[in-house]
């Protein structure tokens, strides 16, 4: 049996891919110590790890201080820093770990490998950058802020580099570090096929699949549903106060052969949606993995986690990214053709119906999503994931 220290930040769709391998670590005789923020702990804590946590409040005010430019989250990245790490050795104090787990892009986790001198396995559970992808993303993102905007962040960064070096006695060698956390072992929770150029990264990758484990998601009643022509809508756990888009929703799909399943979250308020079309089920949560068993289009914010999910089980998309690096899995999702993109911008009820038609009747769109799923399910999910864990463990003895 090994000790593991695994290493996460404030956001379910970081969590949400971890708890199937760290299920199944526990399973296989492991001991994981989940460090999360204190609103995952009710997720996290069935699956047998202990839990400990930090301040999502804190960690959000130091992650979002130095602005919005492609440096500032860089060096934001790096102000969390002061809250992870002296939170984690305090914790952790007199324990002992064998290796540890740290998430892509949140936890300082390639800093805190350093500190406590252990083997690192990479939990990436959005796209996989390498360091030449990384940096043409910067430069390009860079571009839509003034020059003198990007100089004075790129001198904090540096600044931040410095501080940080000399405080942890740490090697911080480049952006891509800070913000990817590149480990010799690191779990990408998607395909090749879904991966942008997934070939030509080497075998330190090993591209899993979706994590997808069933979820304690309460009862929803299907029998006396028609789910011939269901549509299911929704825009993740975060972003989703979008009264307007779910109103441009039941313009576009009232009194048509439709049946239409809206997730509306917990931050929007159903009354405020006004009359509801009789075709429509509004809910505020949803079993999602159930309802995508059934349906035949998602209309989705494009989080990788519901892309992800709505694709293993070959459900075709349309895609309406609302931040983060949900432009990225949508400009993916058409690349490939799995769905469309569009933009709620200027948007119509027309546009809505129409696209919603075109994708619904073209078998091609289908096709490539079937084989997609195919290809998830395929990569192995977290039984894999946990089997590389425990490859990369018995190199390390070599």
């Amino acid at each position: 049996m090994a000790r593991v220290l695994l290493i996460n930040g404030g956001s379910e769709g970081h969590i949400n891919p971890t708890l199937g391998v760290v299920h199944e670590l526990i399973r296989r005789g492991e001991e994981v110590v989940y460090f999360a923020a204190e609103q995952f702990r009710d997720r996290v804590e069935p699956t047998g790890a202990k839990v400990i946590t930090f301040d999502e409040g804190k960690f959000l005010e130091a992650f979002l201080a130095g602005g919005r430019t492609p440096w500032a989250r860089v060096g934001g990245l790096l102000r969390t820093a002061d809250i992870v790490i002296p939170s984690v050795l305090e914790q952790t104090k007199g324990e002992r770990f064998d290796y540890i787990i740290h998430d892509s892009m949140f936890g300082c986790g390639r800093l805190l490998a350093q500190i406590l001198d252990l083997p690192a396995v990479n939990s990436c559970t959005s796209f996989a950058f390498q360091q030449r992808s990384f940096d043409r993303l910067q430069d390009r993102l860079s571009h839509h802020f003034p020059a003198d905007v990007n100089e004075r962040a790129q001198q904090e960064y540096h600044q931040l580099v410095s501080t940080m070096q000399a405080k942890y006695n740490v090697q911080i060698g480049s952006a891509y570090e800070v913000f990817c956390n590149p480990a010799p072992l690191t779990i990408v929770y998607t395909s090749k096929s879904f991966q942008p150029d997934g070939e030509s990264f080497d075998e330190t990758y090993k591209f899993v699949g979706p994590s997808i484990v069933p979820r304690e998601q309460g009862q929803f009643d299907f029998s006396a549903m028609d789910t011939e022509h269901l549509i299911y809508i929704s825009l993740g756990t975060v972003f989703n106060q979008a009264v307007d888009f779910y109103k441009l929703c039941f313009a576009a799909f009232a009194e048509t052969k439709c049946t239409v399943i809206l997730s509306v979250g917990r931050q929007t308020r159903i009354a405020e949606l006004g009359d509801i079309p009789a075709n429509f089920i509004v809910r505020d949560y949803v079993p999602q993995l159930e309802v995508l068993q059934r349906a035949k289009l998602f209309i989705t914010h494009g989080g990788m986690n519901s892309t992800s999910e709505g694709l293993y089980y070959g459900v075709p998309l349309i895609v309406f990214p609302q931040s983060a690096d949900q432009p990225v899995v949508a400009r993916r999702v058409a690349e490939i053709g799995a769905g469309i993109h569009l933009k709620q911008e200027g948007l119509t009820a027309g546009d809505l119906r129409e696209a919603a038609e075109r994708v619904l009747q073209d078998a091609s769109i289908r096709k490539v999503c079937v084989e997609l799923g195919d290809s998830f399910r395929a990569a192995g999910g977290y039984h894999r994931a946990v089997e590389e864990i425990f490859a990369y463990k018995r190199s390390l003895m070599k």
